[in-house]
């Protein structure tokens, strides 16, 4: 697998929301480099354009996507077809939309605040991952998030994304953790289990 990581933060926040999650990988051996962008600002397929130039420039890589930015990586991967891919790991990704991204949206406020990212949280991308390169999903279970202050849970979720709605057809392997939504970027736990999904194409490379 390959030891370079590009890591691919969510919707509001910064690269550098990143730096813990970077540096664990960092300790098991890889480097990470992570990528800065505008949900609000910039449609789906200009950030994939983006992803796919810094892709090009940082050659072969594995590639980590937190909630949106999940949505990023399957798009770029998806349409560019002939980057160098490793392991791709999603975290607590809207794959299938998202029912409290929706509920936002409903809000004149909460449309503004997901920008052009609004129709992703509605629809998510329902598509298949054709790729050979193993595609691993952690999804958590710790329903702590802006979800639940816009009504009950209808499933297991982390407080933002319901498990269901992490699904993409053609994953390798996803893994279920007692983590909420933001909480995921500072977990031991999810660290560790993206290391081994990253370097072997297993969650089930690291002790549960």
């Amino acid at each position: 697998m390959s030891r370079e990581v590009i890591l691919v933060p969510g919707l509001w926040m910064p690269g550098a929301a990143m730096s813990w999650l970077g540096a664990r990988l960092t300790r098991a051996g890889m480097r990470c480099r992570a990528f800065d962008y505008s949900g609000r600002e910039s449609p789906l397929p200009a950030l994939a354009e983006r992803l796919a130039r810094l892709a090009r420039d940082c050659g072969p890589a594995a590639y980590l996507g937190h909630s949106l930015g999940g949505l990023v990586v399957l798009e770029t991967l998806a349409t560019e077809r002939s980057l160098e891919v490793g392991a791709v790991v999603l975290l607590g990704t809207p794959a299938q939309g998202s029912i409290a991204g929706r509920r936002l949206a409903r809000a004149r406020i909460g449309h503004w605040m997901l920008g052009e990212s609004e129709p992703l949280w509605r629809e998510g991308r329902r598509m298949r991952w054709t790729r050979p390169e193993p595609l691993g999903v952690i999804a958590g279970t710790l329903p702590i998030g802006l979800g639940r202050a816009l009504g009950p849970p209808s499933g297991a979720n982390d407080g933002v994304v319901q498990v269901e709605e992490t699904e993409v057809e053609g994953m390798r392997e996803r893994l279920l953790l007692p983590v909420s939504h933001s909480a995921m970027l500072l977990s031991s736990r999810v660290a560790a289990h993206s290391a081994a999904f990253l370097q072997r194409g297993s969650f089930d490379a690291c002790a549960r």
